[in-house]
């Protein structure tokens, strides 16, 4: 028996427990809001098309109850504010980091075994939140933005090129953030390095957009996007509960590696069972290495604030 609990039952709550139940992959789905009957409500009607979708997933939802979370496997942890118009990912440090605070304490109570999937922004600094108040060992706190990140600079190469996104595979390092680094050099079109697919202006194109698509949904929007990033997140989780030592990007704990200690920051491992079971070292280039260090800089700046408000 396997499940999971979604802590948020938002847009991007509903969206990846919605996702999840068709895949068909955990027995039971718990969806816990802090707004009375929001969780009740989108369960019951997931529960209903599963009659239309051929699922038998159980989905349960409710108001600010923790003892529905007991038992789990994974917790994932999308609640707090989202960003509006103007807002950076930072803007959030301050309110969303008291919410991470009470979750993860409410997680480690009631789930001590699971593995924390954090959702919320600013992703990297709420990884470090979790991590410092659920006690959990490292292998078993991170961030879901890699993935995110990569579907959506998959979409933008597609749209250049005019090729499958399927046949796409690449990378991306760093923050979850405009500082994130997409990586050419690692990124292939059936197994083709992209540059030979795309002029370095394209390619640059491609990036800055990449960077960016977070601010490009929500001006279209008004508020951050869901059924990628659920999408996204039903992918780790599966990576997870069937032990598949996927090679994913993840927000994870490094000590150590790439010459970093004490940060959560984006990087390749192999996720399993164990939730992060090897962290991944690239080798990266001199261009590489101004990227990503720009980015862990930018990453401590946001950490700082976050040390600074206990």
């Amino acid at each position: 028996m396997s499940k999971v609990s979604i802590i948020g039952a938002g847009a991007v709550g509903s969206a990846c427990g919605y996702c999840l139940a068709q895949r068909g992959v955990v027995n039971e789905i718990v969806l816990l809001d802090i707004v009375p009957g929001v969780a009740e409500g989108k369960a019951l009607d997931m529960n209903q098309a599963a009659a239309i979708q051929r699922f038998d997933t159980k989905i349960v939802g409710v108001t600010n109850d923790y003892d529905a979370v007991d038992g789990s496997d994974i917790v994932v942890v999308t609640s707090g504010k989202s960003r509006k118009p103007g807002m950076s990912r930072n803007d959030l440090i301050t309110s969303n980091a008291a919410i991470i605070t009470s979750v993860a304490e409410q997680v480690a109570e009631h789930a001590p075994n699971a593995i924390i999937l954090m959702v919320s922004n600013p992703l990297d600094v709420l990884c470090y939140c979790a991590y410092n108040v659920s006690n959990f060992p490292k292998n078993r706190v991170m961030g879901m933005s890699g993935l995110l990140d990569i579907a959506r600079y998959k979409s933008f190469i597609s749209e250049k090129v005019r090729v499958s996104t399927k046949d796409i595979q690449a990378l991306i390092l760093g923050g979850h953030g405009s500082t994130m680094v997409p990586m050419p050099r690692y990124t292939t079109i059936g197994g083709i390095p992209l540059r030979q697919w795309m002029t370095q202006k394209a390619i640059d194109e491609v990036i800055e957009r990449t960077r960016l698509g977070g601010d490009e949904l929500i001006k279209l929007l008004g508020t951050s996007a869901w059924h990628a990033a659920g999408a996204a997140i039903c992918q780790m989780i599966e990576a997870i509960i069937c032990d598949q030592k996927r090679v994913f990007p993840v927000c994870t704990y490094l000590d150590g590696e790439y010459g970093l200690h004490d940060i959560y920051i984006g990087v390749p491992v192999i996720l399993g069972s164990g939730g992060v079971e090897r962290v991944i070292e690239l080798e990266l280039d001199q261009e590489d290495k101004v990227l990503f260090y720009e980015s862990e800089r930018e990453v401590r700046e946001n950490l700082q604030i976050l040390k600074e408000m206990r």
